[in-house]
């Protein structure tokens, strides 16, 4: 195959060769994964928390559930689900090695470790057999995903019949007007927080510009379709700001 052959997709504004954007993708996170969570609350103004807690709420974890949160980083989402059900049990699958080291202290630390499972793995070619899992969470990680529809599809090979999947990320306003004023604070505060709290301006930018690349929400809500999955609904957060995402393996 010749260089001009080869399949491209984004990189943040970038156009870049697919098999180039995990390994970007990879870098951006290694770059950040030690102030990551600072930067969440520095950037959301700390709502992402009262988001990912609407996501448990919709979610309603059962005891004895088993949990895969995907691109899940340093556990936020897990450790709520947790949390919500004693009984349950949750494994965390990062491609970012320095993410899941992050997570893992904070599991050890919280008294947990014993019912979570870490492991590197790649949205896309999941490390687990068929109908593993009773739900499949991504947090602000999908659409870091080279092929969007392919997660999709692993998603749903790996739930069990029943099972759900829940997907929390940015998204689209539907009013013109809010969108760029939401535009004009993403594009030119929240590389400046990633400069001044992370070290890392680059990074944040590509963020950034990874939000407005994802598709709106009814455009994700017909690739879920697509990938198999029933009773798709989604919920607007912040006016739109980001978007729950549900769907059954039915």
């Amino acid at each position: 195959m010749t260089q001009d052959d080869r399949k491209t997709t984004h990189f943040g504004n970038q156009t870049v060769p697919e098999e180039e954007k995990a390994g970007r993708v990879h870098g951006v996170f290694t770059n950040v994964a030690s102030k990551y969570d600072v930067m969440n609350d520095a950037m959301s103004m700390g709502i992402h928390r009262v988001w990912k807690d609407a996501m448990l709420d919709w979610l309603a974890p059962r005891a004895g559930q088993r949990l895969l949160d995907v691109a899940g980083g340093t556990g936020d989402i897990a450790f709520r689900f947790l949390s919500r059900a004693p009984a349950a049990t949750a494994t965390v699958c990062d491609m970012t090695e320095s993410m899941l080291v992050a997570g893992r202290g904070r599991a050890e630390a919280g008294g947990c470790a014993d019912r979570l499972d870490w492991v590197v793995g790649d949205a896309m070619a999941l490390p687990f057999a068929d109908a593993s899992f009773d739900v499949y969470t991504i947090s602000f990680g999908i659409r870091n995903v080279t092929r969007i529809d392919e997660a999709l599809r692993e998603a749903y090979r790996v739930l069990r019949p029943g099972g759900r999947l829940m997907v929390l990320e940015f998204s689209h306003l539907p009013n013109p007007l809010m969108q760029r004023a939401y535009d004009l604070y993403s594009f030119n505060v929240i590389p400046r927080m990633g400069q001044a709290i992370a070290g890392d301006r680059d990074s944040y930018q590509y963020l950034v510009e990874s939000i407005r690349k994802f598709p709106d929400q009814d455009r994700f809500a017909g690739m879920i379709v697509d990938a198999g999955f029933g009773n798709v609904k989604y919920r607007n957060l912040s006016f739109g700001i980001a978007a729950l995402h549900s769907g059954w393996k039915i």
